[in-house]
């Protein structure tokens, strides 16, 4: 089992934004109903904006059990942080969540 599987700290710690090429509108995965318009270019996903982060696309209880709505749809952002990372360590850091070997 994946550490990603039980922890959700990134989607709780970091604002998601992304190219609008990314949107599936635009020929990309990401649904349109789950991110909302910045400004012409730049989409982010719901629920990373302000405090508190809460992607709209996690579900479960972060630090317990976790999954992600759109998993193989997810914008570059999410594709990019990999578990066990500097980014992955701080946003588990943030939450009081212990760090990963």
């Amino acid at each position: 089992m994946s550490a990603c599987t039980t922890c959700g700290a990134c989607c709780a710690c970091y604002r998601v934004q992304f190219s609008v090429y990314e949107m599936d509108f635009a020929g990309g995965t990401v649904p349109a109903e789950l991110a909302d318009e910045v400004n012409g270019n730049t989409w982010r996903m719901q629920g990373t904006a302000s405090v508190p982060i809460r992607c709209t696309a996690l579900t479960g209880t972060v630090g317990e059990a976790v999954g992600c709505r759109i998993y193989p749809l997810r914008p570059a952002p999410c594709h990019e942080l990999q578990e066990g990372s500097e980014g992955c360590q701080r946003a588990r850091s943030r939450l009081g969540l212990p760090a990963l070997p």
